[in-house]
């Protein structure tokens, strides 16, 4: 007899929790929708200077600008520095703890280097991370992933660029036009 009526007890609870378990929820959605949204712009505000700074370099490369290709390596390695990971959305904060030692003595040796073609060796595997991290972060513009045959000793290399027309940064004024744009990442 006394199941019954705790049975009871708790059915009529169950409708008052329920009506004030709703509001709770309804409130709490927004908040995670703004987070989300959040997250997103902490995603693309804390990118955004590491991609900015990998086409400076790459562009300083185009024109064949050993001082120029160091001085915005500096830029490259700041930005890298200022990256907060905790802030990173998981699966960008994955592929930031896989490349970000890499990207950082990549962009030394570039920074240390006075010679065109040491630093043009270094863009390589910079380039491979800064792809790794720009597939999963997104860039505010389409990036083109773009690819040379003629690189590296004829093994061929890739870059990333702003732009769609190939301007090739492992031979500069040499052979500019000489690649394609194998991606577009967007």
């Amino acid at each position: 007899k006394n199941t019954p009526k705790a049975e009871e007890h708790s059915d009529h609870n169950m409708p008052a929790q329920t009506q004030k378990a709703t509001p709770i929820i309804a409130k709490e959605k927004p908040k995670a929708e703004k987070n989300a949204t959040s997250d997103l712009k902490k995603e693309t505000d804390q990118m955004q200077p590491v991609f900015n700074a990998y086409f400076k370099v790459k562009d300083a490369m185009v024109n064949t600008d050993s001082k120029a290709t160091a001085a915005k390596a500096t830029e490259l390695v700041t930005a890298l520095n200022a990256i907060k990971m905790n802030d990173l959305p998981m699966d960008v904060h994955m592929v930031w703890m896989k490349v970000m030692k890499e990207l950082n003595a990549d962009a030394k040796k570039i920074v240390a280097s006075k010679k065109m073609d040491e630093q043009r060796k270094a863009l390589i595997p910079l380039t491979k991370n800064i792809y790794a991290l720009m597939k999963v972060a997104k860039s505010e513009t389409p990036t083109y992933y773009q690819f040379c045959p003629m690189a590296n000793g004829g093994k061929g290399a890739n870059w990333l660029s702003k732009e769609n027309e190939v301007r090739n940064p492992y031979y500069g004024s040499e052979m500019m036009n000489c690649g394609k744009v194998v991606e577009t990442i967007k």
